[in-house]
């Protein structure tokens, strides 16, 4: 996913009170509690255009079964009353509203979401996914979003980490199933070259396992989305627990991607009425509004697209 430098959020959220708090709420959480809060549609939002393309077995449903890796702030995440929140969140609650449907985010773990897509047991993901050429072997994305990746360390970057590079024979964290294993070890050669050796790559099931893997100094670092680093940084002990390096040659983080929404390839009316009902909310100015609210405005897209990470 995406790069970011974020401000202090406005909200009290499960992360600001360190990464513990946040495993303690998740292992708690069940598939109900994820949709508890979760919003019926307003017919005065509904986008005429977008309704109208959206196939008629989710129109006679009312819903669109959403599977999503909760929680990875600050995609999805629960507050502090185990509610449901985040900029997944927020996005499909208003992209239901103008498809005259809920968007029911529920639980499925990243390294299986795909599969959970081709059993039929969701119909859509939104889980901070990018979208690569591997992954469109399988799916389609509707694309939402724009960034790159950081380096999330201790605060205090003790190991004085200020590249990619410097992480070449090292420890490293990453999230189990995610594209950062693999752009990694796109790194070996210049790491054998340098005389470091390969990174040394963990890949844990949750993003708040690799982070408190960091914590507990079993890896010098955790490569992740920027969106999720900044936030990490900002907001994990109040701020006290990492800092994202800031690598001036690489001011957007690295490799940016795009991040969609994954569908089937074979329910491409889906992806269509998605993707209006995406142009729809950027255009009526509510994707600026949630952009803006989890501060991630620098990782909007210029304009709504299918597979645009080909």
């Amino acid at each position: 996913m995406n790069t970011q430098k974020r401000t202090g959020p406005s909200w009290l959220m499960v992360a600001s009170i360190g990464i513990a708090a946040t495993l303690a709420l998740s292992a708690c959480a069940t598939a109900e509690s994820t949709q508890s809060n979760q919003k019926a549609p307003s017919t005065g939002d509904v986008d005429k255009a977008a309704a109208a393309a959206l196939p008629a077995k989710y129109k006679d449903a009312g819903i669109i079964k959403v599977a999503s890796d909760i929680p990875f702030p600050p995609m999805e995440m629960f507050d502090e009353n185990q509610n449901l929140t985040g900029f997944d969140y927020d996005l499909a609650q208003a992209l239901g509203a103008k498809l005259g449907v809920t968007m029911e985010l529920q639980t499925q773990a990243f390294d299986s979401i795909i599969p959970s897509l081709q059993s039929g047991k969701h119909d859509v993901i939104m889980s901070g996914m990018n979208d690569t050429p591997e992954r469109q072997e399988t799916i389609d994305f509707v694309d939402y979003l724009h960034a790159g990746f950081s380096i999330l360390v201790p605060a205090g970057n003790p190991d004085k980490i200020a590249t990619v590079l410097d992480l070449c024979g090292q420890e490293v964290a990453v999230q189990k199933a995610t594209v950062q294993a693999e752009i990694l070890r796109g790194y070996d050669a210049q790491c054998t070259d340098a005389g470091a050796g390969p990174m040394k790559l963990s890949e844990l099931p949750l993003e708040t396992d690799v982070q408190t893997a960091v914590r507990a100094g079993k890896a010098v670092a955790d490569v992740v989305d920027s969106a999720v680093a900044s936030y990490a940084a900002q907001t994990a002990g109040d701020g006290e627990f990492f800092e994202v390096v800031r690598d001036p040659a690489n001011p957007a983080g690295y490799d940016p991607v795009y991040t969609g929404i994954g569908v089937l390839k074979k329910d491409t009316e889906l992806s269509q009425a998605l993707l209006l009902a995406l142009d729809s909310v950027i255009a009526d100015g509510s994707y600026a509004e949630i952009l803006a609210k989890y501060d991630m405005t620098d990782y909007a897209v210029d304009a709504a697209g299918i597979n645009l990470g080909s």
